[in-house]
């Protein structure tokens, strides 16, 4: 009889370097067998998006070549997580089921159904930290409660410990034999067919662990020291590391990146800067930028219903407007005659991403000028990002809108017109979207910016009507 095999759940880090739960199943010495789950049918779980799909099919292509050329094969199964893995382990003969942890509440639940049950069963299962830097339960205000501002959250959180440095490959994995049978991945049907809408994915984008280590490397040689300067300007496609999509699929660990950025040294590359207190204030301010992915993890750790309910629950007297599918449609498609708008649209449809800048012009676009519900946006962020996840998404829309963790929610409107002669002054970025502003076909904006913005501040109003009346219920 075969050992009792590990069993590695794969979720969304899929990578073998930096990888706690593959390095301790390794060590255990006994055969380990790789799975990953496709999970959409769990009570609460949210189904992937079209753009994410795509990208999955290629991430499990990608991975599955790292782990055969470490001596084992990749798993492919569909269903209910908690049955599946059960399955797994009855077909084998498990005796420990190792997995990294997640923090969307849904997931948890599973998780910690499965732990106690496998636990009864006698299993050694065990969880690790793979996927933030600092746990969300580590990382508390002077009170004990989470942080609701991100300036002090990473205040805290760089003044705790620093972060794990990252684990190493294993050398090899002693594979389960005899053959673990393993879906086709072609029979997902991950990949998009009639129409094929994915062609600028695929010209954007390399899924995978070594496509993600490569463009870290080539960012921090050549892009770093300017990082500070260069991130805001969209049409500067180049300024930013691009990581976002590698990190939601957790082809590079937080704790990679970290380490590597940390380790520059003035004078070892990162771009005109480099060597400067530009490329120091550069180091600072890409870091940051985990830290807000950080932050936003936190705050769905616990809000599980971020993506669904307002996180300030005041907000839900704003007086959303009836919803008009021709001006949402519009914005969907980049037709709402807003160069920066439509250019941001046509950006995400094309590439399944869109620059963060833009990002946060469009949503307040739709938010703020269009009035309609943010949960319309993020959704369709949801289907069309290749970053999408259920952390980022939801809270950076909730942030926009104002409804989220912020410290000056309800005031911030975007003004596309003057963010574009800001960020975009000799219209580059507008011009590689919407070829068409400048002529004479291009339509008017579907509606007055100044109008609108005055209608969506007396509409807070209401907001901040209900945010006093909650504070004279409130005991003194």
């Amino acid at each position: 009889m075969p050992a009792a095999p590990t069993i590695v759940w794969f979720r969304d880090d899929l990578r073998v370097g930096d990888h706690p739960a593959l390095a301790a199943a390794a060590e255990r010495g006994a055969p380990v067998v790789c799975v990953f789950v496709l999970d959409e049918e769990s009570h609460g779980i949210r189904p992937l998006g079209g753009a994410a799909r795509w990208w999955l099919h290629g991430s499990l292509e990608a991975l599955r070549a790292d782990l055969e050329a470490l001596g084992t094969d990749l798993v492919l199964r569909r269903g209910p997580a908690g049955r599946v893995i059960r399955s797994l382990v009855d077909e084998t003969g498990a005796d420990a089921v190792f997995w990294n942890r997640r923090y969307g509440g849904p997931e948890r639940e599973v998780d910690t159904e499965l732990k106690s049950g496998l636990g009864d069963d006698g299993l050694e299962v065990k969880s690790f930290d793979a996927n933030l830097l600092f746990e969300p339960w580590t990382i508390r205000t002077g009170q004990g409660t989470p942080y609701s501002v991100f300036t002090p959250f990473w205040r805290a959180c760089l003044s705790a410990p620093e972060p794990r440095h990252p684990l190493a490959v294993p050398d090899a994995i002693d594979a389960y034999v005899p053959d673990v049978a393993s879906d086709d991945l072609a029979s997902w049907h991950l990949l998009p067919t009639r129409p094929d809408w994915a062609a600028g994915l695929r010209e954007t984008w390399t899924p995978g662990s070594a496509a993600a280590h490569d463009r870290l490397a080539e960012f921090l040689d050549e892009r770093l020291g300017d990082y500070d300067a260069a991130r805001d300007r969209p049409a500067a496609v180049d300024a930013t590391s691009r990581l976002s999509p590698h990190l939601r699929w957790g082809e590079i660990s937080p704790f990679e990146v970290w380490h590597a950025v940390r380790e520059r040294r003035a004078g070892a590359g990162g771009g005109r800067g480099a060597g400067s207190g530009g490329e120091a204030t550069s180091r600072a301010r890409f870091l940051a930028e985990l830290g807000w992915r950080e932050f936003a993890w936190h705050v769905l750790f616990h809000a599980p219903d971020l993506a669904t309910r307002n996180w300030r629950a005041e907000f839900d007297a704003f007086p959303w407007p009836r919803l008009h599918p021709t001006a949402l449609r519009a914005w969907e498609e980049g037709r709402t005659g807003v160069p920066l708008v439509d250019a941001g649209m046509r950006e995400l449809w094309r590439t399944g991403s869109m620059h963060n800048r833009v990002r946060m012009v469009t949503a307040s676009f739709l938010t703020k000028n269009l009035l309609i519900d943010w949960r319309r946006g993020e959704q369709w962020f949801w289907d069309t990002l290749v970053d999408a996840d259920a952390a980022s998404n939801p809270f950076n829309w909730q942030w926009v809108a104002g409804s989220g963790a912020d410290a000056a929610p309800y005031f911030r409107v975007f003004n596309p017109l003057l963010q574009a002669k800001k960020f975009d002054p000799r219209g580059d970025y507008v011009r590689r979207w919407v070829p068409e502003a400048d002529g004479d076909d291009y339509p008017e904006p579907i509606v007055d910016l100044g109008e609108s913005r005055a209608a969506a501040l007396a509409g807070y109003q209401s907001v901040k009507a209900a945010m006093g009346a909650a504070r004279a219920a409130t005991p003194s």
